[in-house]
């Protein structure tokens, strides 16, 4: 707001200096402008070819310029407008330092014919500068003495600007005793005179801090400060004074000589030579008490200069005078009074006459340790003898007879808590004050076998990773006894225990010395996954104490084991074929691929995956079931054979795989495609307008079929059975893909095979029967033929993989 108002009154002036200014010119060849200082970058300051009456049209012909009579260029002429523009903000102050008024003089030049016009531009002056003091710190010195109404010049403001804009005034900050007065110079500048009205007291206030504030007339206002540090200068005017008058004082008899009896402290407010003090005895103090005690002249300590005998003196009386070093010195005194106290002089004295160490930790309550006597020289309260033992101690004084004591034990002892104790005997007499004196002696214990062998844990829970190399460190058992020497030496063995014909002590190994746990074969965790025993540790003591605890080893599982694909089966490195109606639907169910991993958890789960396919378009897989089916039908432009290579994959680190490569063949037919793993007999579609290929092909795949039924039937009763004594195969899988699914078995030990279902092929389907199976079971999957009904247009018979569980 301020701002707006600026350049209003602004602009109202520069009309009235451009009205002056045309109407001077008719008289005067020098064309003459006023413009305020810092205009900003642009700003047009009139126009110069109207009013040198110049056409603005011919102005780049005859190539009009400024040139500046100093080395800078402010301005310039705009050749299109004729209009004069400011090219540089101009600072008043800059161009012309300390002057009232400031001209900027400059010629412009036409050519054709050539004229040369002479311009004078004034340049006005704005409050753009605060005023400020030469020095922000003005330093004075003034006695306490001075008298009120003196005066103290100061430094005075400065302000860049002229006129109104200049320093105007001077304010000062609040306070007591001082004020300001406004002088004006020859110049019309304004200066300030400190002036004191009222009398200034060191002891009261040593430093003033006072803010003188320059302000110029300008609008708004501008201002700057100074800070006027005044300094109280010290007169002797405070004499010396003592913390008290009178002083009373007690000392024992037999001081040391140089003791301090007492330090006396007297203060002056003053400052500098008029506070410092000496100390002295004055006249009223006899010889013999300044013989007895020294005073100190430069800090009043008084101290024993003599042996002090309560018999001779009992009372000391004196009197000690203050005085400062001022030019004109002041003095205080105090008046002292001490008394001799008499002392106990002697200490309580103590005397071991037996002392039993060191003993056994079992040592009973009640025994007797040591014997003690104490005695003092002194007589009377004196000369009676208290003695003590502290209470934290195990221990217990009992008097026997006069000034005789006997250490007794109080509560039972413990070498592992505490292996030696320093028993202090402290002595104090019964004076004033009383005198004391202490006796230390060290009972050791020695070590009985009492504590049993303990384990961090009682419980230990040690993971071993499977396939691990036999004799390897499995972990550290170390027991703790806090016993001493053979007490202390642990001994570790197995606890036996047998499981399933074998020892524990053939499984694993302990070295009885330090505890370290050992595997003395591979585990696998196929076969084995935990076993629980017991590890015992005994000290050497007499009797021996031991005690045990409980080790759980959990064998974890490694992706050792890669899947083997059951479904569909192949031979070893051979290709599975399967033909599929060539008007298969899109979504059909062409294959399914089953595969088993006897690891656990991660390591058996599998996922599918296309690792190579003829068309990619055609078909697709599932990754978690490894169904395959069509993504569209077939068309004339397909391929009649097309190869897949699936691969199935386990979720260990790292993935283990397996691989099976089906080649589909399509064939004309009518037999429509098994919906999803449904049981439902093939349906076929109603012969008609069959042409005579359509016969053939049908007679073709009939006699086929019957062909490939015989010769099932001949390769099954020709298979000779398995012996009893053999373990099921792990690997077994199923036999031909092309005819029914022989009998085989697969035993697995993983919870894998509960979460294998339905599996459906074009041919036949495996259907997955078992019942909720429990941790740790064993699962035989076994495929056995079964009858469905169907009609001999069928392309084989079904049959059905069941799962038991072991």
């Amino acid at each position: 707001m301020e701002a707006r108002t600026s350049a209003r009154h602004w602009r109202r002036y520069f009309s009235v200096i451009l009205i002056f200014s045309a109407a001077l010119n008719t008289a005067s060849a020098v064309t003459h402008y006023s413009i305020p200082e810092e205009m900003e970058e642009g700003s047009v300051v009139a126009n110069l070819a109207a009013d040198l009456g110049l056409d603005v049209k011919t102005l780049s012909r005859r190539k009009m310029r400024l040139d500046i009579i100093s080395n800078k260029k402010y301005l310039d002429v705009n050749k299109e407008t004729g209009e004069l523009y400011i090219v540089e903000k101009m600072d008043r102050e800059y161009l012309c330092p300390a002057k009232t008024s400031c001209f900027l003089k400059m010629e412009a030049i036409i050519e054709n014919p050539q004229r040369i016009f002479y311009i004078e531009i004034e340049i006005m002056d704005i409050n753009d500068n605060a005023p400020h003091f030469r020095r922000d710190t003005i330093n004075l010195d003034i006695s306490e003495a001075t008298q009120g109404g003196e005066r103290f010049s100061v430094n005075n403001a400065v302000d860049p600007d002229v006129g109104s804009n200049s320093v105007k005034t001077y304010l000062l900050s609040e306070n007591e005793h001082f004020t300001i007065e406004i002088q004006t110079g020859r110049d019309g500048s304004k200066f300030a005179d400190l002036i004191l009205k009222r009398v200034l007291d060191r002891e009261e206030q040593a430093v003033h801090n006072l803010i003188l504030t320059a302000v110029d007339g300008g609008v708004p206002a501008r201002s700057g400060t100074a800070s006027i540090i005044v300094r109280v200068l010290d007169t002797n005017d405070n004499a010396p004074k003592f913390d008290k008058d009178n002083y009373k004082i007690d000392i024992m008899e037999n001081s040391p000589i140089g003791s301090l009896v007492v330090k006396l402290n007297a203060t002056d407010l003053d400052e500098g030579t008029n506070s410092e003090i000496l100390y002295s005895y004055s006249l009223y103090t006899s010889e013999k008490t300044q013989q007895t005690f020294h005073l100190n002249p430069n800090n009043g300590e008084i101290t024993v200069k003599e042996m002090i005998n309560y018999e001779d003196f009992r009372i000391y009386d004196m009197e000690v005078i203050a005085t400062d070093k001022g030019s004109n010195s002041l003095t205080g005194q105090c008046k002292l009074t001490i008394l001799v106290t008499d002392m106990n002089d002697n200490h309580p004295e103590i005397s071991i006459k037996s002392f039993q160490s060191p003993v056994k930790e079992d040592i009973p309550v009640d025994s007797v340790i040591a014997v003690v006597s104490v005695s003092d020289k002194d007589s009377g309260e004196n000369g009676i003898v208290d003695i003590r033992i502290a209470d934290t101690l195990p221990f217990a004084l009992r008097e026997s007879s006069d000034n005789y004591y006997e250490l007794v034990v109080s509560e039972p002892l413990d070498r592992e808590k505490v292996p030696e104790y320093d028993i202090t005997f402290t002595l104090t007499d019964r004076g004033s004050p009383p005198l004391s004196d202490n006796e230390t002696m060290t009972l050791e214990l020695l070590d009985v076998n009492d504590n049993v062998p303990q384990f961090p844990q009682s419980f230990y829970t040690i993971p071993v990773m499977e396939n691990n190399a036999p004799g390897a460190l499995l972990s550290s058992l170390t027991a703790f006894d806090p016993d001493l020497h053979e007490n202390q030496y642990l001994v570790y063995f197995i606890i036996e225990k047998e499981i399933v014909n074998t020892s524990m002590s053939m499984l694993f190994s302990i070295n009885p010395e330090n505890g370290n746990l050992y595997a003395l074969k591979t585990f696998d965790y196929e076969i084995e996954k935990e076993f629980l025993f017991h590890i015992e540790t005994r000290d050497s003591g007499v009797p021996p104490l031991n005690s045990n605890v409980t080790v759980h080893i959990i064998i974890v599982d490694q992706n050792d084991n890669p899947p083997v694909i059951v479904s569909p089966w192949r031979a070893h490195g051979s290709v599975v074929e399967e033909k599929i109606p060539r008007s298969t639907d899109k979504g059909s169910l062409v294959s399914k691929v089953i595969a088993i991993d006897t690891d656990s958890v991660q390591n058996s789960r599998i996922t599918y995956q296309f690792l190579q396919v003829t068309d990619a378009t055609i078909f697709s897989l599932d990754q978690y079931n490894g169904e395959i089916r069509t993504m569209r039908m077939f068309s004339y432009r397909d391929p009649r054979h097309q190869r897949l290579v699936v691969i199935a994959k386990d979720n260990g680190d790292p993935a283990l795989s397996a691989t099976v490569t089906i080649k589909l063949s399509t064939v004309e037919t009518a037999v429509k495609a098994y919906s999803d793993m449904t049981e439902v007999p093939l349906e076929y579609d109603i012969f008609s307008d069959l042409n005579l290929y359509l016969v053939i092909g049908l007679g073709s795949v009939s006699f086929l079929l019957l062909i490939t039924i015989l010769v099932t039937c001949v390769l099954k009763c020709q298979k000779p059975k398995p012996s009893k004594a053999a373990p099921p195969s792990r690997n077994s899988v199923i036999s031909e893909r092309n005819s029914t699914i022989a009998d085989s078995t697969l035993v697995s030990n993983d919870a894998y095979w509960y979460s294998l279902f339905l599996a459906e092929t074009r041919k036949g389907k495996l259907v997955v029967r078992q019942p909720v199976p429990k941790a740790g079971s064993r699962y035989i999957v076994s495929s056995l033929p079964r009858s469905t009904g169907l009609t001999e247009t069928s392309d084989s018979a079904a049959s059905t993989l069941q799962v038991r569980m072991t």
